[in-house]
């Protein structure tokens, strides 16, 4: 083993070690952009509930309400939550780990053409930091561009480190993360059960705000309440490092490659993500609240594995229909775009600014929203589809090419 793979030192992309092999014909690997296509569809199956909750995106910060299908076993409530299960924190978390298979992608290219990391990248990394700024500010309270740009600016150094010092990093962050969501858990579990009532009153004024309120004002929420409504990047920092890490580690690994060994990793992905995965993740759901935590921010990690396992077999056996297959890969092609895309849809769909559906269905069932999320896919997948015919990229990635080209060139 080489010094370079040895040591904490670190080192230019061309003295990095041998790269994972580049797909056929340049860095798209079609596995990739079908996963994140699915992944950016995924996350909507979470913030569709956001959207149409009264409150909308103040109403996460006062506790998830969903309904309980033992109490009421009714083909609604079983619904929703068959719904609410299968997405909630797993396509975020595969997500996240597809960034850090980008970012290694990245890291190769700039290898490949002789160019010093992670000098190159930095101008990427900001650009998605201000687009994620626009986006929180302008149209969703839960934007996750922030996070990832921050923490692509730190993996990005850790990638000229040697693979023993990012495992470290990569074990460190996790074991970290695992201890802050335990403590969390903690005392949640032995926290009185009532409150004090000032909730309700904040809650009422999110309802009106979000059902009657004007754009401006919206905006003027975001920004008072920032602090808050930006905590959710900031304590799972660890699990974000963690989980790019993750993504190089499996990208240097082949786990996207081709050929029998990358099959063959799909596979035990798939075997452990959802065999472990899943039961853990359902024990949580059913400990009611107290572990919301450790079910979304831990278990749900191990599922998206288990997801990225699933698409890969599918892929490899050809069991995905081909018009599914090229619309997934489509999205995931313009994936920050359609990320954007699919959010401000839903603001002008459930807002009191646009339509007005979350406070004109309210309490009528689950149904309406789940086919708010599949309209919303539909167009996505349409639209991609028919912009990637005329243009090589989607609308932002257009604009982020233009704008670092000339300092990355």
């Amino acid at each position: 083993m080489s010094t370079s793979q040895t040591s904490g030192r670190s080192e230019t992309p061309a003295q990095a070690g041998p790269a994972a092999p580049a797909a056929p014909g340049g860095d798209r690997i079609p596995l990739l952009d079908v996963l994140r296509g699915a992944a950016v569809l995924g996350t909507l199956m979470t913030n569709v509930w956001i959207f149409t909750a009264p409150g909308s995106e103040w109403s996460v910060l006062q506790g998830v309400q969903t309904p309980d299908p033992l109490a009421d076993p009714s083909p609604a409530v079983i619904a929703e939550t068959v719904f609410r299960f299968l997405a909630d924190g797993k396509f975020l978390s595969l997500l996240t780990v597809l960034f850090g298979v980008g970012l290694a992608i990245q890291y190769d290219s700039a290898a490949r053409r002789g160019r010093r990391w992670p000098a190159g990248y930095r101008p990427r990394a900001l650009f998605l930091l201000a687009e994620g700024t626009v986006h929180f500010v302008l149209v969703f309270a839960w934007d996750v561009l922030m996070g990832y740009a921050v923490t692509a600016l730190l993996v990005a150094r850790l990638l000229t480190r040697s693979a023993r010092a990012r495992t470290r990093v990569m074990w460190l962050a996790g074991g970290l993360h695992l201890a802050l969501m335990a403590l969390i858990t903690v005392a949640m579990a032995s926290a009185p059960g009532d409150g004090d009532g000032d909730g309700d009153a904040v809650s009422a004024r999110a309802v009106d705000l979000y059902a009657h309120g004007g754009f401006l004002e919206q905006v003027s929420f975001r920004l008072h309440n920032a602090l808050a409504l930006r905590m959710e990047p900031v304590f799972s920092f660890g699990l974000l490092v963690l989980l790019f890490l993750l993504g190089v580690r499996l990208h240097r690994a082949g786990a996207f490659a081709p050929d029998a060994r990358g099959r063959r990793l799909r596979t035990r992905l798939l075997t452990w993500g959802l065999g472990l995965g899943l039961p853990l993740n359902a024990l949580c759901t059913l400990g009611g609240s107290d572990f919301y935590f450790l079910g979304r921010y831990v278990t749900a990690p191990l599922v998206a594995l288990g997801y990225l396992g699933l698409v890969g077999v599918v892929l490899d056996r050809g069991w995905l229909p081909r018009p599914l297959r090229s619309g997934l890969a489509a999205v995931g092609r313009t994936a920050l775009s359609a990320y954007v895309l699919q959010n401000l849809l839903c603001v002008l769909a459930c807002y009191g600014i646009g339509l007005g559906l979350a406070e004109r269905f309210a309490g009528r069932g689950p149904w309406w929203v789940m086919g708010l999320w599949a309209a919303v896919c539909t167009v996505l997948v349409g639209g991609a589809t028919l912009w990637l015919r005329r243009f090589p990229y989607g609308p932002l990635e257009s604009v982020q090419k233009r704008l670092i080209r000339p300092k990355s060139s």
